[in-house]
């Protein structure tokens, strides 16, 4: 995440002879960020109600009951929609998880555990990192990780920031983190320095997210449902097909209060039986994608 060559080289377009379970094409990452309960509100000290990530106006230095109802909606239904499209399709996915959040809705926080996703850490609070002090990061962390595994009993391995600082990767090697997904540069995980010790990164992505949605029709271009399904087919079909060659993994990122509505929920439902039609597609949690990664190309044992 700095300027310098080996950021923009990567591998070089020679990617590392390692094979995905059974010798899986492509990798596929279903990722839910589970924010609501822990975005800005003064209801939790914020002098303002959460801003640019919703299509309803939201007024300054007050409470929007509008813009807090359509968060609500992704703990309250939201939820419950996409975790029964994974048990029917029989997949398993990664949730970023915010520890505020969960505490606001352990039954669903039990719930994500006891069926078999992946609670990975997104913050204790829903809050950019680049905005806080160096401490301010750190407290926030550890309050995530104490947070999460009180309401889930399980301690998160991975991690996403809402907005990545500086800092961010020196905390999470230090507090035992196996990866992060704070890097959008590349197609497969990759290791990197940080002050003198190799971590791990597997990198997000941002073209099949569904939050292209979030805004309304006429500025985002995207109107239709069926809309994130082509992007999501596109992306698959030239990944499957480099997966030829070398191995390639897919993010795919969806939202409570996007992808658990009824129309968005249905084109992920859609993109699970298109991918899984085809021979050696690996439906994984970005934990076990970390794990085989290190273990395959590394030779580590844990």
């Amino acid at each position: 995440m700095s300027a310098g060559s080996d950021e923009f080289i990567g591998y070089g377009g020679t990617y590392p002879d390692v094979r995905w379970p059974n010798g899986a094409k492509v990798a596929v990452s279903l990722v839910v960020h589970y924010e609501e309960g822990a975005e800005q509100t003064p209801l939790d000290g914020n002098d303002h109600a959460e801003l640019g990530t919703s299509p309803i106006e939201s007024p300054l230095r007050q409470r929007s009951l509008s813009v807090e109802s359509l968060y609500e909606y992704g703990a309250r239904r939201g939820i419950w929609r996409l975790l029964e499209v994974f048990d029917r399709t029989d997949v398993k996915a990664t949730f970023f998880c915010c520890g505020r959040a969960l505490e606001r809705n352990r039954i669903a926080a039990r719930e994500i555990v006891r069926l078999g996703h992946e609670v990975a850490g997104h913050g204790y609070r829903w809050i950019a990192y680049h905005s806080m002090s160096r401490a301010e990061e750190r407290t926030d962390i550890e309050q995530a990780i104490a947070s999460i595994l009180k309401t889930t009993g399980h301690r998160p391995l991975g991690w996403h920031s809402r907005g990545v600082s500086e800092h961010t990767r020196s905390h999470l090697a230090e507090l035992g983190f196996l990866y992060d997904s704070d890097s959008y540069d590349d197609d497969v995980p990759y290791l990197v320095d940080v002050n003198g010790r190799e971590f791990l990164t597997i990198p997000y992505a941002v073209d099949t997210s569904d939050d292209k949605f979030w805004p309304p029709p006429m500025v985002s271009g995207f109107s239709r449902p069926e809309h994130f399904f082509d992007v999501l087919r596109e992306s698959f079909d030239v990944l499957y097909e480099e997966g030829e060659r070398s191995p390639r993994m897919m993010s795919v990122g969806m939202h409570l209060r996007i992808s658990g509505r009824p129309s968005r929920a249905s084109q992920v439902f859609r993109f699970i039986q298109y991918a899984k039609r085809y021979p050696d597609v690996w439906f994984a949690r970005r934990v076990d994608i970390a794990q085989w990664w290190r273990r395959t190309r590394f030779g580590e044992t844990a």
